[in-house]
């Protein structure tokens, strides 16, 4: 990437048509898509490997049943507001004093709505207090509720040994295991806490720089810096490489980091749709073309921003096309590898390793140490010109507390062991097991005949509910079977397309995915789950992991 203060020249160089850059998508009858969207767009593939995804569609009745769920949920919302106002039920919501009626209400009812009276019944679903480490298994404080889960009481019991079917553990680095924390334990030691600085003042250790210089090495690139929080990795440092008179051309399912970032940047924001290569390329050529509104000048920079693995979507990026139409139209990317990183590609090296490409394609390498890695904290990565443009202009390395000595040297145990610098080839064996335990959970979904959202090398694993009311019911129940699930809905989804999701690792035992499997199963049939049309035979051929040729 070229200097981040420089301003890109919008007027480019006639381009021969690249007839092929976009080939066209084969699609398949039994609803797996391959080069194809859910918006039924084809998309091309520019990668020799094959690039399989889920986005099967819902029979019609189910969305309308979904939409009918949500119509009833309200039309009892109001009728309760209306006993509320009357003194028929107790008010538990915040209301305005009596003394401020005529001023401008702090909360706005009708925003509310939807909080007080659907998210409320459901509440008991989410927040759910953990005592152990967040491993393949973990314990659980119970809980239970008097008031319809306004508030909560504590049983004081534990639920014993949970399966973990929610945590980004991706390689199973979440660990308490005494030897493997040895060299964590002697750092905070020897460092404390806490640095109790930024990095720009008292902030900067030497734990720091061999971490930084270790995930450059780790990525394939010249320089590496890493911050204490991934969130703040993308919305503290996009508004550095970008501003006014910059255009962000953003996918629609981009993490709220990105978007916060991205808006806090005060650059022009265009969305495209999900992983479609044809919206992306007619918002480029359009920038190209118009320049910025009014005064049609050329855009200082253009800047794509994308995901490696889209976190609830469970897709991956199209990363070769991507970088294809972002040099047809000299612009630039950020690749936000939060949940690739680790988690896909030979060796663990993310999206990038995934479709044999080299780092240098990606202009800015983001990722975060939060999942793989079982630590926190976040890194931006590329050329050396970019990090030291980042080390002055980030307001998280001017502002934010340093990363802790002990969690850095989390990080750096993790990334030895991932590149076989421990000696072993255990990093290896996670990353073979991680890819193992996927395909198999997934394929085992598909042939129960659930609607899978997502790439089958993807570790995200999103499990479509659709109905408001099988939400709640599909998390107590799977925990009554002690299996602990994350559920998700409205607003951090469409609104008719609910969903479980599931996060495998490396962690996981055959005999626990098996486990979760046969209570899916169980649980599918009774709250009649299994929507989808295309399920697999019960008995699918057999395929090996790899192939081995041999020569005469």
């Amino acid at each position: 990437m070229a200097n981040p203060s420089a301003v890109c020249n919008g007027h480019l160089h006639h381009h021969q048509k690249q007839n092929n850059l976009l080939k066209s998508g084969i699609s398949k009858k039994n609803g797996i898509a391959k080069g194809i969207k859910k918006n039924g767009v084809s998309n091309g593939s520019l990668s020799k490997k094959a690039f399989i995804e889920h986005f099967e569609q819902a029979p019609m009745y189910v969305a309308v049943l979904t939409f009918v769920g949500f119509g009833v949920g309200t039309i009892f919302g109001y009728l309760r507001d209306f006993m509320r106002a009357w003194g028929l039920e107790k008010r538990n919501i915040a209301t305005e004093r009596e003394q401020q009626k005529d001023f401008v209400p702090l909360y706005q009812d009708f925003e509310n709505f939807y909080t007080r009276n659907l998210y409320m019944r459901l509440r008991d679903n989410w927040n759910r207090p953990i005592c152990s480490v967040p491993g393949p298994q973990f314990d659980l404080m119970e809980r239970v509720t008097d008031d319809y889960n306004w508030t909560f009481r504590f049983t004081g019991r534990t639920i014993k040994n949970v399966i973990n079917m929610g945590s980004y553990n991706y390689l199973g680095f979440a660990e308490t295991d005494a030897n493997a924390l040895k060299t964590v334990a002697k750092e905070l030691q020897k460092y404390g806490t806490g640095v109790c600085s930024s990095r720009q003042e008292m902030g900067t250790l030497d734990k720091h720089v061999e971490l930084e210089q270790l995930v450059a090495r780790f990525l394939g690139v010249e320089a590496a810096m890493v911050f204490g929080m991934g969130f703040a990795t993308n919305s503290m440092n996009i508004p550095a490489l970008v501003g006014k008179g910059c255009l962000i051309l953003s996918d629609e399912l981009n993490h709220t980091s990105l978007v916060l970032g991205a808006r806090l940047s005060g650059a022009t924001i265009r969305i495209f749709k999900h992983n479609n290569m044809q919206s992306l390329e007619s918002l480029l050529r359009d920038a190209i073309i118009y320049g910025q509104p009014r005064s049609r000048r050329a855009w200082r920079k253009i800047i794509i921003l994308v995901e490696g693995i889209y976190s609830m979507e469970g897709s991956i990026v199209r990363l070769p096309e991507i970088v294809a139409l972002k040099r047809k139209y000299k612009a630039y990317l950020y690749l936000d590898e939060a949940h690739s990183i680790g988690a896909v590609g030979a060796t663990g090296r993310g999206v990038v390793e995934y479709f044999g490409m080299n780092p240098d394609d990606v202009d800015v390498l983001m990722g975060t140490f939060t999942k793989s890695f079982g630590a926190a904290g976040g890194y931006i990565a590329g050329k050396k010109d970019l990090v030291d443009f980042i080390r002055t202009h980030s307001h998280s390395a001017v502002y934010a507390t340093s990363m802790c000595p002990s969690v850095a040297e989390q990080i750096i145990r993790a990334m030895k062991c991932l590149m076989g610098l421990d000696g072993t080839t255990q990093g290896l064996q996670r990353v073979q097991k991680l890819g193992k335990n996927t395909r198999y959970f997934r394929r085992r979904l598909h042939e129960m005949g659930f609607i899978v959202y997502g790439n089958d090398d993807s570790p995200v694993v999103p499990l479509l509910l659709y109905m408001p009311g099988k939400i709640g019911a599909f998390s107590r129940r799977m925990l009554e079977k002690n299996i602990g699930v994350v559920v998700v809905g409205f607003p951090a989804t469409p609104i008719a397309e609910s969903r479980a999701r599931f996060c495998v690792s490396a962690a996981h035992t055959r005999e626990m995915l098996d486990t979760v499997l046969n209570a899916l199963d169980e649980l599918g049939d009774f709250l009649q789950l299994k929507y989808s049309r295309y399920s697999k035979a019960a008995h699918p051929e057999l395929y090996e992991e790899t192939r081995c040729e041999l020569e005469d």
